[in-house]
């Protein structure tokens, strides 16, 4: 995961850093890959936001959630310690295989 996402459009500075989505990748033995796991929103200016950003439709905690989990056996209780003020986003099912 990263925290620097792309613009759809450019910037004040003409480039096209600092953008607000962007994508995570989830690697390894364990993981039931071969699938991209998205909602497309497209790149029309009424479909962007803020008229210059893709917009996100996925709060990436909920890979950081499920991957907890799935490697580290962090129970469901302890979620909110360690994710803050994440009650309302759910793990994501499916990335790893037999999780």
């Amino acid at each position: 995961m990263t925290e620097l996402g792309r613009t759809a459009r450019m910037n004040g500075t003409q480039g096209t850093d600092h953008g607000t989505a962007t994508a995570g990748f989830v690697l390894g033995g364990a993981v039931a890959g071969g699938k991209v796991v998205a909602d497309w929103p497209g790149l029309g200016r009424d479909k962007l936001f803020e008229a210059r950003d893709l917009a996100p439709t996925r709060d990436l905690r909920s890979v950081a959630k499920a991957l907890t989990r799935a490697q580290l056996s962090v129970p469901e209780a302890a979620m909110a310690t360690v994710f803050p003020d994440s009650e309302a986003v759910p793990a994501l099912g499916g990335l790893i295989r037999g999780a």
